[in-house]
């Protein structure tokens, strides 16, 4: 059964209350304490067994807190998206540096990495191809 735990700050505590179970509130001194919390309050009250529970923990911080932590994530899904579409054109232009007749070290120099980088972004292609020296 998927339970999700809401839970906010209450002076130095989390305070948590699960929507799926009327009358499940419990508190946990740590955020990683809350689905084990959960788990044995939901036990207790329905009878079922704490391992037949999936607990997806929602953190309300409320205002700025709230604002700040959904701008940082965005920032770094961002940045992730950006990653990838380096690693992806990256290996296009060593690929297309090989094929032209660089060596790996010559595709290190020109990208601004390592030979080692260089020979994992040609990768199996430039041996197929015979292109890699």
């Amino acid at each position: 059964m998927r339970l999700t735990a809401v839970a906010q700050r209450s002076g130095s505590w989390w305070a948590v209350e699960v929507p799926e179970v009327p009358g499940l509130f419990t508190q946990a001194k740590r955020l990683d304490q809350v689905a084990a919390m959960v788990k044995d309050a939901a036990s207790s009250l329905t009878g079922i067994p704490e391992d037949s529970f999936q607990v997806i923990v929602s953190v309300h911080l409320g205002g700025k807190l709230e604002e700040a932590v959904d701008a940082a994530l965005d920032a770094a899904n961002r940045l992730a998206e950006l990653q990838a579409k380096a690693a992806t054109t990256s290996r296009v232009a060593a690929r297309c540096l090989a094929e032209d007749g660089l060596t790996v070290r010559e595709i290190g120099e020109v990208l601004g990495v390592s030979h080692q980088r260089a020979h994992q972004l040609v990768g199996r292609k430039a041996e197929k191809t015979g292109s890699r020296k």
